[in-house]
């Protein structure tokens, strides 16, 4: 039987006038029904309007066979959406069978996945079961998806289409019963333009989209998200945190997270171990305590992407480039920036002194 995601709890309020005392927080984790926390799924924290959404989506989603395409910038934790999906669908018994596409050599690639047979190519001195064999019955997680090789993408498509495929070198065809779940950091659609990506298969991974909103998008979420990893870290590390200074949660509201979740995970750690009598230290480098609070009355991720970039832009005086730039202050590439502001329809004001994009 399928779970199903309950919220457990509201999320801690940031105290104004005081530290926030870590022992005084608040559950704020999304967590299964009690009976299938046992499956080990890891814990979704924050209560936002926006993680709400996207939790609606898994809720929808996870119990069919639909494919589903997963996308988010990195650091998102699109493979914990991955996880909720499997955990709380008809094949949560089955196998997860997690591969991250990018990280496998492209002619490797194809023997990952399919499998091959003994003699196939120069190395392979025994049969190899590929990775669609060992989720049958369960979910594939393809992470990365959009760093396939195009030459690899029809045996994927037929795959997703037909359920069968032949491994390297065997004519004998082998059927699955896999559910896919794939993921990827890049535009799918703009890769489909430029001929990168096949649209037949972008199309059949993207029956069911999910969109995975940035950490920006859900500032409230950032307290509770502290809370966690300050409490996972202090027991891990062995220096419990019982109070973080009202300045160091500020901070770390108002910050722009370029890293997502994952970088504010990291600077956690890094603060438990830099920290003394159980007060936490603001972890952000020095180089970048420079903060940038939204201010948008949008809920939609596009304003508030454009409403962060606007306010970035304008405190680096339109300067894109450079280490002064807007475009290193939100940890992006020059081109990814100018990529950005044409998509959401921003240009330079006429009174701005023209510097070169």
């Amino acid at each position: 039987m399928a779970a199903h995601i309950s919220w457990a709890s509201e999320a801690p309020a940031l105290n104004q006038t005081a530290a926030f005392k870590v022992e005084d927080a608040a559950s704020a984790e999304v967590a299964l029904d009690d009976k299938f926390l046992g499956f080990g799924l890891p814990r979704i924290v924050g209560k936002s309007a926006a993680l709400r959404r996207l939790l609606d989506m898994v809720r929808v989603v996870a119990p069919t066979n639909a494919t589903v395409l997963i996308n988010g910038e990195t650091g998102t934790g699109k493979e914990l959406i991955a996880e909720a999906i499997h955990k709380c669908s008809d094949r949560s018994k089955g196998p997860l069978v997690k591969v991250n596409c990018a990280a496998i050599p492209l002619d490797l690639l194809e023997s990952e996945l399919f499998g091959h047979e003994k003699g196939a190519f120069t190395g392979a001195i025994a049969q190899r079961i590929g990775r669609f064999e060992l989720a049958d019955k369960g979910t594939l997680f393809l992470d990365e998806v959009g760093d396939i090789p195009r030459t690899l993408q029809p045996k994927l498509l037929r795959v997703l289409q037909e359920q069968e495929f032949e491994r390297l070198g065997s004519g004998r065809t082998h059927h699955v019963d896999v559910r896919v779940v794939a993921a990827t950091h890049r535009d799918l659609e703009q890769m489909v333009k430029s001929n990168e990506f096949r649209s037949d298969l972008f199309y059949r991974l993207n029956v069911f989209p999910v969109l995975l909103p940035p950490l920006r998008a859900r500032y409230e979420d950032i307290p509770a998200l502290v809370t966690h990893f300050v409490d996972f870290y202090g027991r891990r590390i062995g220096k419990p945190i019982q109070q973080i200074p009202e300045e160091t949660m500020s901070a770390l509201r108002s910050y722009a997270w370029p890293g997502n979740v994952r970088e504010l995970q990291n600077l956690i750690e890094r603060g438990v171990i830099l920290s003394h009598d159980g007060v936490l230290p603001n972890p952000l480098p020095s180089n970048h305590q420079e903060t940038v609070t939204v201010i948008s009355k949008s809920n939609t991720l596009k304003e508030v992407d454009r409403a962060l970039i606007l306010q970035v832009l304008e405190t680096a005086a339109w300067m894109i480039g450079g280490p002064e730039g807007a475009a290193a202050k939100l940890g992006v590439k020059r081109t990814t920036l100018i990529y950005k502001m044409k998509k959401l329809g921003i240009f330079r004001p006429q009174d701005v002194e023209p510097r070169r994009l």
